[in-house]
């Protein structure tokens, strides 16, 4: 991909649920009305559209209660808050227990920026099947995702052609191929998208979030927010510390970070997940099928890719396997170690000249459907981390960088220092360097930080419990593998954040759980 999405963006659940869009109307219907004061209605959900992954309608609940969506009208533009409105799609699981326990309603965010709530809370929400005995769960997409007025650039026969260009040049041909390749995606987005990209920024969610909140009957915000929804909650802690109430913050996105440290911190999180994938397939008492050692492992992707780089081989229908779609395929995978099998035999395969393995992943990183459609999964990406990151980065200053990513990851370098020039020529200006989420005032966010996480590195936990102020955040390690903590399934873990949320009982500040 040209311009691939920070890969900090992919969300916990990438490869289990593809994501977003059908669109939501912009509309005046709402002028001078309290948008506070709106009832939602709650229906039966829908299924999918065929931009939002497809499928069918959400399976009953395990004690056979119905997943149920509504719409919230929200300000188009926050600014003017009496002006246009825009839907938002959000989806519940009423609470199970005895309605005198209920807290109210625990609102999810699982990633992206571009990720579906609604699409991915009914895909894992046995998980939370604990926490739903005190409180309705909740999600949402979104403004630019999914249902909620989504940003729209190129087709699904331009993405395939997208995807399948060079994301890593090597010369000056290639190079003003992929600029060409962005300005185009990004002139897209504004033709597509015009009244909604100015509007798409994480500050605007958290303002959106605030009024879901009043419409959902609570006093408190409590919060699980998860990868990018770790900021969105830090955010949402800066602009509302009052009115925060029980939050977790998993697979922590360090705030400290301009997006060109949050991406050489990526190719340091991918490479060591990498790492610990090498040495994990050779450690076990079969012989590991790609490799000696872990070191050989690595070099016969290096190999491959380079490889790939000259001649692609077979894919899925007409499509190739290239560097760039093997790069994202082998990302992907590190997302999970549950995905490590997948990638071992999609790298056996590739090695045999079959590239369908790895292709399947990186369509499922590019919001890719079996039928050839496309999620807005990428657009949403682009167009959010586009209108919160102030920095515009031109290829010369890639090049220059391209040492130092290369030394963080031989395998990932390149792929992530040339995503950088995503925002090149974006329609709207970048709100800031990095978000604010200082939060003096606010109730405890418990902050779990993963070790081996690839998408939101471990010391991002720690910046995270440092930036939103003394006696706010409370740091928790989980010393595994994979992005995200709680649904590892890890007992420690769930003990911790289930205690917080369900009972307000703050664990210790530096709990271990392994």
């Amino acid at each position: 991909m040209p311009n691939p999405p920070r890969l900090r963006a992919a969300a916990l659940t990438a490869s289990a649920v593809l994501l977003s869009a059908v669109l939501a109307g912009c509309g005046d219907d709402s002028k001078d009305q309290d948008l506070t004061a709106q009832k939602l209605s709650w229906k039966d959900c829908p299924a999918p559209s065929t931009a939002e992954g497809g499928g069918d309608a959400p399976s009953p609940l395990p004690n056979g209660d119905e997943w149920q969506c509504a719409t919230l009208k929200a300000p188009r533009d926050w600014a003017e808050p009496k002006g246009d409105t825009i839907d938002l799609a959000l989806i519940r699981a009423e609470a199970s227990g005895d309605e005198s326990r209920r807290i109210g309603s625990l609102i999810f965010n699982f990633g992206g920026p571009g990720g579906s709530g609604v699409t991915t809370l009914p895909a894992f929400g046995e998980d939370y099947a604990k926490l739903r005995t005190r409180y309705d769960l909740v999600s949402f997409d979104p403004r630019g995702v999914g249902r909620s007025a989504p940003v729209e650039c190129l087709d699904d026969l331009q993405l395939d052609a997208y995807f399948q260009q060079d994301a890593t040049p090597d010369d000056a041909a290639e190079r003003t191929k992929l600029l060409d390749n962005t300005k185009e995606f990004n002139a897209a987005c504004e033709d597509n998208s015009k009244k909604v990209l100015p509007h798409v920024r994480t500050t605007d969610a958290a303002r959106d979030m605030d009024l879901m909140r009043q419409v959902l009957g609570d006093d408190k915000l409590h919060y699980f927010g998860i990868s990018y929804g770790t900021e969105l909650g830090g955010v949402y802690a800066h602009l509302f510390p009052e009115r925060v109430g029980r939050a977790v913050f998993d697979a922590v996105v360090d705030p400290t970070e301009d997006s060109e440290q949050g991406s050489l911190g990526q190719a340091k999180g991918f490479q060591l997940a990498l790492d610990n994938f090498a040495e994990d397939c050779v450690s076990k008492t079969e012989d590991c099928p790609i490799g000696d050692t872990a070191q050989d492992v690595k070099n016969r992707i290096a190999k491959l890719l380079k490889d790939l780089d000259r001649t692609p081989i077979p894919g899925v229908g007409l499509r190739k396997l290239t560097q760039t779609a093997a790069t994202s395929g082998i990302a992907q995978s590190l997302y999970s170690k549950d995905y490590w099998e997948f990638v071992t035999d999609a790298l056996e395969q590739a090695y045999d000249g079959n590239g369908s393995g790895l292709m399947f992943l990186a369509d499922s990183m590019n919001g890719r459907n079996e039928d050839g459609t496309y999620s807005n999964l990428t657009a949403a990406n682009i167009a959010i981390n586009c209108a919160d990151d102030k920095a515009r980065y031109t290829d010369d200053y890639v090049e220059q960088k391209l040492p130092e990513f290369r030394s963080a990851s031989p395998i990932f370098g390149d792929y992530l220092a040339w995503g950088m020039v995503s925002c090149t020529d974006w329609a709207v200006a970048g709100a800031a360097d990095h978000p604010d989420v200082s939060a003096a005032g606010s109730a405890p966010i418990l902050v779990v930080g993963n070790t081996g996480d690839p998408a939101t590195p471990y010391a991002g936990a720690r910046r995270m419990v440092e930036a939103l102020g003394a006696g706010v955040g409370v740091e928790l390690t989980y010393k595994g593998q994979g992005h995200g903590a709680y649904d590892s399934k890890n007992k420690c873990v769930q003990g911790a954040v289930n205690g917080y949320l369900l009972d307000g009982k703050v664990p210790a500040a530096g709990t271990v759980c392994s």
